[in-house]
């Protein structure tokens, strides 16, 4: 029988790690998505493009931390990932700092991967601590909390780079918003504990570590996996070309400063966004549990639901309808985030986890944060001859109804999602 003062330290040592993994994953997407806040003051400052604004908001970034995060994630499943973690983090704060001092597309281009080349040690070990610390069927709740880093990070992204931006400049909130991330870096590694692989199950990882290509065989064999994994690929496709993007529609369409912008944008992604990441955990581990196909069949239902007020949202003739029509997609669109990774984690035995999730995330990286903003960027350069300074918006209109492709693919998932989990009959 364990003893209640131990087991009240896991308990709290646990979601202590969890609650610092969360302002890890927080700085993770300040430093990715600050960038977008700032395109339009950057771009007339350099003379770039829209194209090259997307590339450098989408896949030079996306290149490096997707196609590094599974040689990392490897690392991850037999290595230290608290060490890796923090490695990861002062590295890509460091490089957000000095994007600050960017003189041209290349210096920016340099510093972009830079960022990704650090950011790539992140979220694979992440999650594998997590399953580690957290059950099964409490891991998408606690993936779904983790995951509240992308709407948190992104509003405060957005928050500070707008209001920074107006006062002292875009090059002031690159530096403002990197350096404390270096100091952090020290905290997790002297604050957290490497969880055992296996403890939250009662598992012992044993035997030889599998290579890339024996887990990406081993998920590839799995229907659930290929659907899901592309599933939240395009979702992401949309749902990174809207953080991206959208800031600059509403300065373009309706002329509002960047500060105001951050303000409203950022508390739509932050608070919305971030129930939707919590509740769709949530939704996912409740209607699971009683029916495996609905761990992503929910999310599904809210992709298809989400694309209507998104519609009405770019086509808006107001910032404040903009605003308002946001609110429902940008909820919903959410809902992907923690079972997805949640159901991966439980696809794959113990030590394939970290590489797992690095495969996942390089197709929902390459695919997502890759091509979604750079695509944006290219259709909306492709309209302008036609729609000028409202290009942007029906660029925007276009790429929504991926969503009822991506939902096609979550309802797939589902249906194979029982027989291919791990413990599915236990």
């Amino acid at each position: 029988m364990v003893d209640a003062t131990v087991q009240g330290r896991s308990h709290a040592g646990r979601h202590l790690a969890l609650g610092l993994l969360v302002v890890v994953y927080t700085f993770n997407f300040i430093d990715r998505q600050i960038l977008s806040i700032l395109i339009e003051p950057i771009k007339l400052e350099l003379g770039l493009n829209d194209t090259q604004m997307g590339l450098l908001t989408g896949f030079a970034f996306a290149l490096f931390y997707a196609t590094l995060g599974i040689p990392i994630a490897r690392y991850a499943d037999r290595g230290n990932r608290r060490n890796l973690i923090a490695l990861a983090l002062g590295v890509w704060s460091f490089m957000t700092a000095i994007s600050g001092l960017a003189l041209n597309f290349w210096h920016l281009l340099i510093a972009r991967i830079g960022v990704g080349v650090g950011e790539a040690g992140c979220s694979p070990p992440a999650h594998s601590m997590i399953a580690d610390y957290f059950p099964a069927e409490s891991r998408a709740t606690a993936l779904g909390i983790y995951s509240l880093g992308i709407p948190v990070g992104i509003m405060f992204g957005l928050f500070a780079g707008g209001w920074i931006n107006e006062f002292f400049g875009w090059r002031m909130a690159f530096f403002v918003v990197g350096i404390p991330g270096i100091l952090l870096a020290f905290l997790v590694r002297f604050a957290i504990k490497e969880p055992e692989r296996g403890m939250a199950e009662g598992r012992v990882a044993s035997g030889e570590q599998p290579s890339i290509g024996d887990t990406l065989s081993y998920l590839w064999k799995k229907q659930s996996f290929r659907h899901l994994a592309f599933a939240a690929a395009l979702t992401a496709f949309v749902g990174y070309g809207v953080v991206t993007w959208v800031p600059t529609f509403l300065i373009r369409s309706f002329g509002l400063g960047t500060g105001e912008i951050g303000t409203w944008f950022g508390l739509i992604l932050g608070i919305p966004g971030g129930l939707g990441i919590a509740l769709g955990g949530y939704f996912a581990d409740k209607f699971g549990a009683k029916d495996t196909r609905w761990y992503l069949w929910t999310t599904a239902v809210a992709l298809v639901i989400s694309i209507p007020f998104s519609v009405y949202a770019y086509l808006a003739g107001t910032a404040t309808i903009a605003f308002i029509a946001m609110i429902i997609p940008i909820f919903l669109g959410n809902f992907y985030q923690a079972t997805t990774f949640s159901q991966t984690q439980g696809l794959v035995e113990l030590k394939m986890r970290s590489v797992a999730a690095g495969i996942l995330l390089f197709i929902i990286n390459i695919i997502g944060l890759g091509l979604g903003p750079t695509l944006v960027g290219v259709v909306t350069d492709l309209l302008e001859p036609t729609y000028g300074q409202e290009a942007l918006r029906y660029s925007l209109v276009i790429f929504t109804f991926v969503n009822i492709w991506a939902a096609f693919h979550y309802y797939v998932a589902g249906k194979h999602l029982k027989k291919d989990l791990v413990l599915s009959g236990s």
